[in-house]
């Protein structure tokens, strides 16, 4: 068995929660992880038949319109124990928008001014997401990671305001 990476390790971790389709495991990563944590469709569906081929996940039930259940197996589950007690090492933060802004120095006034309004508005709507995620959190772990997801989002409206003092 190969090392697993971050996103299959995240998918064996949800399918601890029972069968899943990849559709099904998008959205409980977004919900789940979605503060600190990205996996999008595309990364799902190329994980999982590698999953498979390793012996990690079987294929389940077959549901509608050709949706295919995956679940994970005993030797999935020791794979993910050994992930989770592995070395973590450095975490990995990638954001576009960040990017852009810190290189927005670049830009004209204009295109500048464009990408600072941009970022604030995308950054001020997740911050009512966030807070709402804080207020609906039925359990300390889910609140935790909202209030985290808050904090990261209030840091990057602070780099929105920097950027714009330049």
């Amino acid at each position: 068995m190969s090392e697993l990476n971050a996103t299959a390790a995240a998918l064996l971790g949800l399918l601890q929660d029972g069968p899943a389709t990849g559709g099904q495991l998008v959205a409980a990563a977004e919900e789940r992880f979605g503060a600190f944590f990205s996996v999008t469709r595309s990364q799902v569906y190329r994980e999982l038949p590698a999953l498979a081929q390793e012996g990690l996940v079987r294929l389940g039930k077959q549901g509608p319109r050709s949706s295919q259940q995956y679940v994970i197996t005993a030797a999935g589950k020791k794979a993910f124990k050994a992930w989770l007690a592995s070395e973590a090492g450095p975490d990995h933060f990638r954001s576009p928008l960040i990017l852009r802004l810190v290189h927005a120095g670049s830009l004209t006034a204009k295109q500048r001014g464009a990408l600072i309004d941009t970022a604030r508005a995308a950054y001020q709507a997740e911050l009512d997401d966030a807070r709402a995620a804080v207020k609906a959190a039925d359990d300390p772990l889910s609140k935790a990671t909202a209030e985290y997801r808050q904090q990261c989002v209030r840091g990057a409206l602070k780099l929105v305001d920097a950027v714009n003092a330049l």
